[in-house]
């Protein structure tokens, strides 16, 4: 097999256009490539520590691009298109995607140059900032692997004193024709949510099917060495990798999540049970993410199989509603408010992330589950998330931008664009209530209702002081009692809070001193 930075097709002696293809963009239909002549452009694609390296990147996360991206490169290969492409441990290797395109255009002298529109701020400014020295001209082309564009949020978003899901939605809904009979939403409501809340009971999940893995080739396990060399420092490990990274892997991944998952994936969606990583999830918002599956044919598969009978109207709607709704909304929230929006701490939470979250060594069986399963897999789904990791380090008053980056070092889905809002804004409500309607705060009784973590538990979540008090719960309280005068602010905050109206001065008093106790035991 050649090795992907070698181009069987020679390279145009006068380049007209520099294509860039980053490692978000693996998509053969790519805008970047809408009109790519082979006799005069060529394609840009560069491996960079940097991008591994900007934050702690895991050994998962760092793998999953750098395999996507070099199958990718042999594709490209295939097709005869002239290809630029450097390898993280190629020589002329300069370290970062600005200085490997300036040396790519030192020495290809292109007339200009095309790019889809990342997934990243610091990329796009940096790229462009390179442009610029050169006095080239950039052609910016909408990122089509999404049903709306920027432009379009932002016109949904004029003039609205508040933006919420719901409604994006609902317009995304209408304008697509996705479940819909004429007018009006299938099953005659937009949002199946309260259907979607079921634990596993006592029995726990039954007959989970096995996760669509796939055995590692030659170019993976190229990889894997290079990671485990080059990275060795970097948390996690890539013993069980066996994500898709390609289309066809993202295709096979897809089909079998709407046959073998999505009919219960509604009902447990917000389940979780000790030990069951993956569940009733799809596991595909890598493969999004990476553009290996478009989201109109992800959404078309799920409607298929609600118009087909093969999975029930609330589990497929539940779906659907994160790819349609949630996936374009964060979009529209990151691209509207950055850069600021990164800085932002609205709760002027202070504290380090504890050093375990690298590890997982805890005494908390659900941070311990979570996080062991992150480090092992690159992944956990969207409650383990949001209601333990996220959940845990709100409450205890991490500073947003710590645990921002630590999302975005984990996670193989994480790009900046999707995880930068879901984490500073739904998660740690860093952004004041632009993007969630209120703190997404619950004491270990949440957790306790969702799983099995406090079976066994030396913790008890019906307790917030004493020896046995579950930190989350001591936490839940502390928080409530930090923030009381902002909270007071928000309507849907109003029962939780007349709940601490409850609690006296000596027992508010003794939360206090025990979160604090556990919040520097922890720090």
């Amino acid at each position: 097999m050649s090795k992907p930075n070698s181009s069987p097709t020679p390279l145009p002696s006068k380049v007209r256009n520099l294509v860039i293809v980053l490692g978000d963009q693996l998509d053969a239909q790519s805008p970047a490539l809408r009109d790519f002549d082979p006799a005069h452009d060529v394609v840009w694609m560069a491996e960079v520590a940097e991008e591994s390296t900007h934050v702690w990147s895991a050994k998962q996360r760092i793998a999953v691009f750098l395999s996507a991206m070099r199958h990718f490169a042999e594709d490209l290969r295939a097709r005869g298109l002239p290809l630029v492409y450097t390898r993280l441990n190629d020589a002329d290797n300069r370290g970062s995607l600005a200085l490997q395109l300036n040396q790519a255009i030192t020495q290809l002298q292109p007339a200009a140059l095309v790019l889809t529109a990342p997934g990243d701020w610091r990329v796009l400014h940096g790229l462009r900032t390179v442009v610029t020295e050169h006095h080239l001209t950039i052609d910016l082309r909408d990122d089509t692997h999404f049903f709306s564009t920027v432009r379009d949020f932002s016109a949904h978003a004029k003039g609205r004193k508040q933006l919420r899901l719901e409604y994006w939605y609902r317009e995304l809904r209408h304008k697509h024709g996705i479940l819909m009979e004429g007018k009006d939403p299938v099953g005659g409501q937009w949002n199946f949510d309260a259907d979607n809340r079921e634990s596993f009971g006592k029995a726990g999940p039954q007959n989970v099917p096995p996760p669509t893995r796939f055995e590692p080739d030659a170019i993976t396990q190229e990889v894997i060495v290079l990671v485990n060399a080059q990275f060795a420092s970097h948390p996690g490990t890539l013993h069980t990798f066996g994500w898709p990274v390609t289309r066809t892997q993202a295709l096979l991944a897809l089909q079998a999540f709407i046959a073998q998952r999505l009919p219960l994936f509604g009902q447990f969606e917000d389940a979780m049970w000790a030990g069951e990583a993956w569940l009733y999830h799809s596991h595909l918002s890598c493969a999004l993410n990476l553009k290996l599956l478009n989201p109109r044919e992800v959404v078309q598969a799920a409607e298929d199989a609600y118009r087909a009978g093969a999975a029930p109207l609330p589990a497929v709607e539940g779906f659907i509603r994160q790819i349609l709704g949630w996936r374009e909304y964060v979009r529209g929230i990151y691209w509207t408010q950055m850069p600021s929006y990164l800085e932002r701490n609205a709760l002027d939470a202070q504290a380090e992330l504890p050093a375990w979250y690298w590890t997982g060594e805890t005494d908390l069986p659900c941070l311990k589950d979570a996080i062991t399963q992150t480090l092992e897999h690159g992944y956990a789904h969207h409650i383990q998330r949001l209601m333990v990791t996220g959940l845990y380090a709100l409450l205890l008053g991490v500073k947003p931008q710590a645990v921002h980056a630590w999302y975005l070092s984990v996670y193989v889905d994480a790009v900046e664009w999707v995880e930068l809002p879901n984490t500073l804004g739904m998660s740690q409500f860093g952004d004041g209530g632009l993007m969630a309607s209120k703190p997404y705060v619950a004491s270990g009784k949440y957790i306790q209702r969702m799983s099995n973590h406090c079976k066994g538990c030396k913790y008890d979540p019906a307790q917030s002081t004493g020896a046995s008090a579950c930190p989350y719960t001591t936490l839940y309280w502390d928080f409530l009692i930090r923030h009381e005068a902002l909270l007071k602010k928000n309507p849907r905050m109003a029962m939780q809070l007349k709940n601490l109206a409850r609690l006296d001065a000596p027992a508010r008093d003794a939360i206090t001193t025990q979160a604090n106790a556990h919040r520097n035991a922890q720090l």
